[in-house]
């Protein structure tokens, strides 16, 4: 499944790399990129938002999913 959030804290190439970072150590997470000027993070995985949430989060930035 494939899922756009919004990301708002995101604003320079250090947030971009601990999120993607913290999603690509998941083996459930095929693909993960960070638009630092969308401020947004697209991720492929078979995770649900919420566990993808949970791991942004963890990664130290609040994110919801894009409408």
């Amino acid at each position: 499944m494939k899922y756009i959030f919004d990301v708002p804290d995101v604003s320079c190439g250090h947030c971009k790399m601990r999120i993607e970072s913290a999603l690509g150590k998941e083996s459930e997470v095929t693909s993960c990129n960070v638009d630092i000027e969308a401020k947004t993070a697209e991720v492929e995985s078979s995770l649900d938002a919420d566990q993808l949430i949970h791991l942004i989060d963890e990664a130290g930035y609040d994110a919801t999913l894009k409408a």
